[in-house]
């Protein structure tokens, strides 16, 4: 008798799930990017100073003009042992708020959700705040929450803030969904958390760690990706909390946490941190749609190294694309930023972020999980987990990439 009530139960949720796939909205193209926020952050930079104890490489430093400086310091700190995870959004007051996970450890009970704010006139940090915790987490979703992870802003069509997080019930990271919530007040405060549902039978192990994009009809596309059975990219199409549809970017077990570059309304393609068996190649693994992101076909790799590490991406107003990421198959031990002019043209290391190669195995550091933001379209804020200790920030203004693509690249 219990068989057949499982089996009635699940022939209702297939047509319950055919029926919501049945009146889905028609999907909407790409919307084009066009710069929202202003920034005088380039003038403000390039007085300052790099700090000594930077690894930058001097090579990338412009020598046919005055030295265009970067801007290097670090998230405040909140006294946790262990952090990870950080993002960051442009505010309307041309502010960066940033976001990023601490705790004991990845994973343990007494991990939140921090969030400070970046000044860039007064180039300093606010002190940092708690936007949420396992409890609380668990008070708004009313389910229990074992623990929390990989903070996601977006900014809505309406010009209002949302937050994607990830949290875990039962289980590791594989037992995850994404929960949401949203600002009226540029982060200050925050609604109520929703849980994501990604699918009407089981929703679980959704996790997100990339910005998501904007369609022309102003509903999200929110790259997140699946590692329970298999690891692949998801693609889902979101209106405030609600999933309107998803759609699989990858297949199998090789290529989860994917960042997306739009090429136009309908053209896009996505890079994976590679997460393959030891025979295989150890690239990033890529996708392209032709249909807005309805549908996705695997392509060639990009033949730049990839150890089971996150990647960042990011166009700039002139067509540029800058990558950062581990460039190495084994290890994180080495962070670079690599850059392209034009779609057809070459990806080229023009910066050498963190570089462990000379010490001993036992003494190499962690430099991981990039996120990359501008204020303008022409400026570059990254933050990136540095050891799991600090979060470093660094800002790029907008004439260190017109020099960095004269110069040769950098080894």
């Amino acid at each position: 008798m219990s068989r057949v009530i499982a089996f009635c139960a699940l022939l209702l949720a297939a047509v319950l799930g055919y029926l919501h796939i049945d009146s889905r909205p028609a999907w909407a193209p790409f919307a084009i990017e066009k710069p929202v926020f202003n920034s005088d952050e380039t003038q403000e930079f390039e007085a300052i100073e790099i700090s000594k104890s930077s690894r930058l490489s001097k090579q990338a430093l412009p020598t046919k003009t005055a030295p265009v400086i970067l801007r290097m310091d670090w998230l405040p700190d909140t006294g946790a042992p262990s952090v990870h995870a950080a993002s960051l959004i442009a505010l309307k007051d041309g502010a960066i708020r940033a976001f990023w996970f601490a705790g004991s450890r990845e994973g343990a009970p007494d991990v939140v959700i921090n969030t400070a704010v970046y000044d860039p006139r007064a180039t300093r940090w606010s002190a940092p705040t708690v936007v949420m915790d396992r409890v609380g987490a668990e008070r708004g979703l009313s389910r229990y929450i074992a623990k929390l992870g990989n903070p996601v802003p977006a900014r809505m069509a309406d010009g209002r803030m949302q937050l994607f997080f990830v949290t875990v019930s039962i289980g590791g990271w594989a037992g995850s969904s994404i929960s949401t919530m949203i600002s009226d007040d540029e982060g200050l405060t925050w609604s109520q958390p929703q849980r994501l549902i990604t699918s009407p039978l089981i929703n679980l192990s959704t996790l997100v760690k990339s910005p998501p994009l904007q369609f022309a009809d102003g509903r999200l596309g929110l790259p997140a990706y699946h590692e329970w059975i298999g690891r692949f990219g998801e693609f889902l199409r979101v209106e405030a909390s609600q999933v309107i549809d998803k759609r699989r970017m990858s297949s199998g077990r090789g290529a989860i946490q994917p960042v997306v570059f739009v090429d136009g309304e309908q053209e896009a393609s996505a890079f994976f941190r590679q997460t393959r068996s030891s025979s295989q190649l150890k690239q990033v693994p890529v996708s392209d749609t032709k249909d807005a992101g309805q549908s996705w076909k695997v392509s060639e790799d990009l033949a730049i190294p990839n150890p089971n590490s996150a990647l960042a991406a990011l166009t700039l107003a002139s067509g540029a694309r800058v990558m950062v990421l581990n460039n190495i198959e084994t290890g994180r031990y080495r962070l670079v930023m690599v850059m392209r002019a034009a779609q057809s043209s070459p990806w080229k290391v023009i910066q050498t972020l963190e570089d462990d190669e000379s010490l001993a195995n036992d003494q190499r550091r962690e430099y991981s999980y990039p996120y990359l933001i501008s204020a303008n379209g022409n400026d570059v804020h990254l933050v990136y987990t540095w050891d799991r200790k600090k979060i470093r920030h660094v800002y790029f203004p907008s004439t260190w990439f017109k020099q960095a693509l004269e110069k040769p690249e950098v080894q």
